[in-house]
């Protein structure tokens, strides 16, 4: 099996461990992966913002970048709801305003074959036990896209309770949102800095050595309350703790120098 991966403009500009982890995570279970390179942000805070018209020239380069792959799988539950919910609206809206049927050809094509990671793990390739070790406490932080808009329901949980090593604590209201909410955050900082320090709170109430989450972009918001309170808690994307094994339990072989020239 061969699928892109879309890593985001989070996990490539801020987080390009993530995108190195899927990799060594898919490789190990025998799939091949490819890195278009003509990828870019895939339009969220232009849609979302309610610049609607500006998003849509990448909707187009989206499309161009992932056509001719059956799977596209991404680490990131916001930006496969954006292709998969966002652009068949831009498409619909487009066709709606007389300007024909191209964005929404696009989202015809692409929606139905991105996945965020995990729900690409459990219902494409069918494993839960990904041959992963990680010898630490950890709580999950289930992100609003992927628990509203895409349904992940408990397949991160499954995925991380078939890890060897790994205790699983529960966090308390973890449906709560952590208050990033992309340009929420930016419009509504005092609001958003309130939601994230009850997450935090809530976080370091279970005693885990590691949050894991499914969006960079949540634990960017999370990790940064938790240095300026300077917590004994760090974040951690889902797919960073997939892809440790007995053999490489930090990551250090994945994440080289010959790691990051095939994800860059």
């Amino acid at each position: 099996m061969r699928v892109a991966l879309f890593v985001t403009c989070v996990n490539d500009a801020v987080h390009p461990r993530t995108g190195q982890a899927v990799v060594a995570l898919l490789e190990r279970l025998g799939v091949e992966v490819d890195f278009p390179a003509g990828q870019t942000c895939c339009g969220q805070p232009q849609y979302n913002t309610g610049y609607r018209r500006d998003a849509e020239p990448l909707v187009r380069r989206t499309g161009r970048a992932f056509a001719g792959h059956d799977y596209v799988v991404t680490p990131s539950g916001s930006c496969a709801a954006m292709v998969r919910e966002g652009y068949p609206r831009i498409g619909a809206r487009a066709a709606a305003e007389g300007r024909g049927t191209e964005l929404a050809d696009v989202a015809a094509s692409l929606a139905p074959r991105t996945y965020e990671l995990t729900e690409f793990l459990v219902d494409v390739l069918g494993v839960e036990d990904v041959g992963a070790y990680f010898p630490h406490t950890v709580t999950y932080h289930p992100s609003c896209h992927g628990l509203r808009t895409l349904g992940l329901g408990d397949r991160p949980r499954r995925l991380l309770q078939a890890v060897k090593g790994l205790e699983l604590r529960e966090l308390p209201s973890a449906e709560e949102c952590c208050g990033f909410g992309g340009t929420f955050a930016v419009k509504n900082p005092d609001v958003s800095a309130a939601m994230g320090s009850d997450k935090v709170r809530n976080a370091l109430s279970t005693g885990a050595d590691v949050l894991c989450g499914a969006d960079n972009s949540c634990l960017l918001h999370i990790g940064g309350t938790l240095r300026r309170q300077d917590a004994p808690l760090r974040t951690l994307h889902i797919a960073e703790i997939l892809a440790c094994t007995e053999d490489d339990p930090t990551g250090a072989g994945w994440a080289g120098p010959t790691a990051r020239s095939r994800t860059a």
